[in-house]
């Protein structure tokens, strides 16, 4: 397995993240990288970077938990399921090196969040604006389905996540990511404009989480739904279309 060594990422032009910020969010990542609260997950990862896939063979995967990435002082969150088995769990990045993020990160790179629409590796040059990519699952999980320990397991990552951005908007990719978003403001915001229920799924779903933060659901580009055409890309660049116009206001 590779080094792992976490990269720098692009703060925003706005208002740059202090070193004693960006200390913090460093040292976020670290403790997500070296997490092992999940033997099934972890011991899952790395059984898939030893056996690899063939059109791998040569590389040198990651094997283990995926830090987050993105802009350290984002106003825009968004929160996919899990690293791919092939994809973060081999590149390191999360949405790198697989389908669904050849998806995501184009039509970031449409709507301004992203300076390049590939991500094949770590060191591809690939930079966010305002913008941080996180999980509710830091780890690849077998079949893509954490258990819901794990995912609880994960939870404080996505709440300390949280406390470091100034977030107006998160985008929430399939119904695991939106269900931890929701668990986390009924646990943890007292002044939340929750509903008594928690508002369905739906791509373009959107709810006003607390005075200053919106909540929006897209399907996630996942193979299952693009192939499919469940899931386009004009539906899915209209969600982060929608996420710049809210953060402009």
């Amino acid at each position: 397995m590779i080094l792992r060594k976490l990269l720098s990422t692009s703060p925003s032009d706005a208002m740059p993240p202090t070193s004693a910020h960006l200390r913090k969010w460093n040292a976020l990542n670290r403790q997500i990288v070296r997490c092992e609260r999940c033997p099934r997950l972890i011991a899952h990862c790395r059984k898939v970077a030893e056996e690899k896939r063939a059109a791998y063979r040569d590389e040198d995967y990651w094997g283990g938990p995926v830090a987050n990435f993105g802009d350290p002082n984002a106003a825009l969150l968004i929160v996919g399921l899990a690293p791919g088995a092939h994809g973060a769990n081999r590149t390191g990045r999360l949405f790198t090196g697989d389908r669904s993020g050849d998806w995501l990160y184009r039509s970031l790179h449409v709507t301004g969040f992203a300076n390049q629409a590939e991500a094949t590796s770590r060191d591809d040059g690939l930079e966010l604006k305002n913008c941080v990519i996180t999980g509710a699952c830091h780890c690849a999980p077998p079949d893509n389905k954490p258990t819901t320990d794990e995912l609880a397991n994960c939870a404080d990552w996505l709440t300390q996540t949280f406390d470091l951005l100034p977030i107006k908007v998160i985008v929430a990719l399939g119904g695991i990511g939106w269900n931890s978003v929701w668990k986390h403001f009924r646990q943890t915001s007292p002044e939340s404009l929750l509903p008594t229920r928690k508002p369905k799924f739906g791509h373009r779903a959107e709810v006003q989480l607390t005075e200053s933060i919106v909540l929006l659901g897209s399907y996630h580009p996942s193979q299952q739904n693009t192939f499919t055409g469940r899931l386009t890309r004009r539906m899915l660049n209209s969600v982060f279309q929608r996420a710049a116009k809210l953060l402009a206001k």
